[in-house]
């Protein structure tokens, strides 16, 4: 045979394996991934923007550009498209003009777009960034929210230093409670307040004042002379995290305050007519869950009642749709749920399609927006497929509006998700879970088990598009993972059931039990199972592997390890004592120390690989870093990954999911059988 018929008989040889290599879900698939966020639904109904959300391979970032979606032709435009970063849009009364928060001048700023006139007016020259931008119904203001900056506390004057020299940076005075959050590093002195600007330009003007912070939903009054809001008022707001207030500020400064029960009141939104004001509530109790009611407030006397208040689901974004019913959002097994509410209480839901706008990990996530007259948009997301933009028509017909992964994806064969339900053998208790099966998944053969715990632990997975799962289900690999107790979605009894035990043997027999009820299948490799998480589900992972050596490897990312360091160094010591714990740590040591995976590195065998950010203020490095040096004393294989300028949120870029990935991966490979 001719050295050219060799040559084409081995290009031919490697046809498939190359068909193979590119039909699956790669690493660098992530950076071409899309997905749809913020919809927002014209006042007629005829048209919807969008924030476009991509990836910049060139600069590892995300990219926010808005988009049109006609809602009846399904025709999409853009509306703006490029390299710098839109978003926030959100339409006039009219429905003539559509406001947004762009870099596009260089410093992030309100923009104006006219849709007729095709023009686009630069509004402000702010210095601090913008929240909750928001249209009077008049059309003559936008109100939003800003941080106010103030002098840094000085407890030393300084000698004036020479002209020219060299010195130090000044010393930092830290004197607040709450002085540092995460991704964000020190919090700077001062308090966001509302501000109005006129909407066709001029000086913004600031309505409140005080060393509170006003952030939250605004919602106008409709003849536009006042604002309503939620906001913290109380002496020592530091300390009373889970309290909060409805207030109204008028256009010249006058401040009412409109409900003061206890426990927080916010999400204020006012019917058509502005005779009635909705608005969520939760209790103060010190608990770590706790649901959202929906509450109406007859305007004109003030008064307040709670509608469906037996509903154990928590409501999100209560929003009017005629005079006696709101379209809301909720989250029921696993799902978030589209539904009506009437001012009676009776709930319809419309579809469970609500999702896709978390691209690394399972999480219910989506948003929707609604007019007056009853239609809404959403984000529509499936287990394979991240968010696309769709329509849920007064008359109750759903219809997907835009496509933005089929490029991508609709030749690429990606892992199945499945449900599975199971009984904990700690107690009877029923677990919902999931599991996803590789591309070409054959019944007859076995495959290794992942098993990946959420975060929260007061958050929830469902069948949704992951680009993390897919990758690993992508590389041979079945990944399971549950809904344990204390997840979200399931009402307060379920989520309470976690209440200082976390973490603790209860919930490792949630996820014990499911590689149990994996096992039964017959599709999984009992020789070949690994068990991985972050945040909350770094720390179960670690608690795991102290209580079972069942698992190959394990692969704990951003965990918690030691709750008495814990809580008294990272951003979140706050909210976490009064409703995690049953008192301070140096009252309840043995509490504290039962509830840490370090209280079980003694019994620990399992190959571990850690990761966390360098920045990470939510679980800070000296966490992970106490269980590394731990078990390099103990002589267990393990190895610390630590990721450069990332925060909690460790795979907030493109290249960081990646990396987060295929270390993992790489590290299972390491220890299959």
């Amino acid at each position: 045979m001719s050295y050219r018929n060799r040559l084409a008989v081995a290009i031919c040889a490697l046809l498939p394996v190359m068909a193979h290599a590119d039909s699956i879900f790669t690493a660098k698939d992530i950076f071409s991934l899309e997905y749809a966020s913020d919809v927002q639904l014209s006042p007629d109904g005829e048209q919807i923007v969008y924030v476009r959300n991509s990836n910049d391979v060139m600069n590892d970032s995300k990219r926010r550009n808005l988009w049109l979606v006609n809602t009846k032709n399904h025709e999409q435009t853009p509306l703006f498209s490029g390299e710098n970063q839109f978003s926030h849009p959100r339409w006039s009364a009219d429905g003539k003009k559509v406001a947004f928060i762009s870099n596009v001048s260089g410093t992030t700023q309100i923009h104006v777009h006219y849709l007729a006139e095709n023009r686009t007016a630069l509004l402000s020259q702010l210095t601090s960034g913008v929240s909750n931008l928001t249209w009077s119904p008049d059309g003559k203001w936008l109100a939003f929210s800003q941080q106010v900056n103030e002098k840094p506390t000085v407890v030393a004057k300084m000698p004036a230093k020479p002209k020219g020299a060299n010195w130090s940076e000044p010393a930092i005075v830290i004197d607040k409670a709450y002085y540092q959050a995460d991704g964000r590093g020190l919090v700077k002195s001062g308090y966001k307040q509302i501000f109005v600007l006129p909407s066709e330009g001029g000086t913004p003007r600031q309505l409140t004042a005080g060393e509170f912070h006003h952030s939250g939903k605004l919602a106008w009054r409709r003849d536009s002379k006042s604002i309503v809001f939620s906001a913290n008022r109380i002496a020592d707001w530091e300390y009373k995290r889970l309290e909060g207030d409805l207030f109204e500020i008028s256009l010249d400064n006058k401040l009412t305050q409109l409900t003061s029960a206890p426990g927080r009141e916010h999400s204020p939104s006012f019917s058509e007519n502005g005779k009635q004001l909705a608005y969520l509530s939760a209790s103060n109790a010190p608990n770590p869950y706790r649901n959202h009611k929906l509450n109406i407030m007859t305007w004109r006397t003030k008064k307040s009642e709670m509608i469906a208040s037996d509903f154990d689901r928590s409501i999100q974004n209560p929003t009017w749709i005629g005079s006696s019913k709101l379209a809301m959002s909720y989250d029921d097994f696993g799902k978030r749920k589209l539904a009506t509410i009437s001012t009676s209480g009776k709930i319809k839901d419309l579809t469970d399609t609500v999702s896709g706008t978390t691209l690394g990990r399972p999480y219910l996530s989506g948003s929707f927006s609604a007019n007056y007259a009853g239609d809404i948009a959403y984000t529509l997301g499936t287990s394979e497929r991240p968010s696309n933009v769709a329509m849920v028509s007064k008359r109750g017909k759903v219809q997907q509006l835009t496509s933005l992964n089929e490029d991508l994806l609709a030749h690429k064969r990606l892992g199945k998700v499945h449900e599975i339900n199971y009984k904990s053998s700690f107690d009877g208790e029923v677990i919902q879970g999931w599991y996803i099966t590789p591309p070409n998944f054959d019944p007859a053969k076995k495959y290794p088990l992942l098993v990946e715990i959420h975060g929260g632990p007061h958050l929830a997975y469902g069948p949704h598009f992951s680009a993390e799962l897919q990758r690993y289900a992508a590389e041979g690999y079945v990944v399971f993972y549950d809904n344990h107790r204390g997840s979200s979605s399931y009402g307060e009894r379920f989520a309470m059931l976690l209440k200082y035990k976390y973490s603790s043997k209860e919930d490792f027999a949630d996820h014990d039990s499911g590689v149990d009820a994996m096992l039964k299948t017959g599709f999984i490799d009992e020789q070949n199972l690994f068990i991985a998480g972050g945040s909350a589900g770094g720390i179960a992972t670690a608690y795991a592997i102290g209580l079972t050596e069942r698992f190959n490897a394990a692969v704990v990312v951003k965990p918690v390890i030691n709750w008495l360091s814990k809580v008294l160094t990272a951003d979140s010591g706050l909210t976490q004592i009064p409703t995690q714990f049953p008192g301070m740590p140096w009252e309840h040591v043995e509490h504290y120390w039962q509830r840490s995976p370090m209280s079980l590195v003694g019994n620990v065998t399992t190959p571990t690989m850690l990761m966390t950010g360098e920045e990470d203020l939510r679980t800070p490095m000296a966490e992970t870093e106490q269980y590394y040096q731990a078990l390099k004393l103990r002589k267990i294989d393990t190895v610390l990954i630590k990721i450069p300028g990332a925060p909690h949120g460790i795979a907030g870029r493109p290249s960081r999911m990646i990396s987060k990935i295929e270390h993992t991966l790489a590290w299972f490979e390491k220890y299959k059988k």
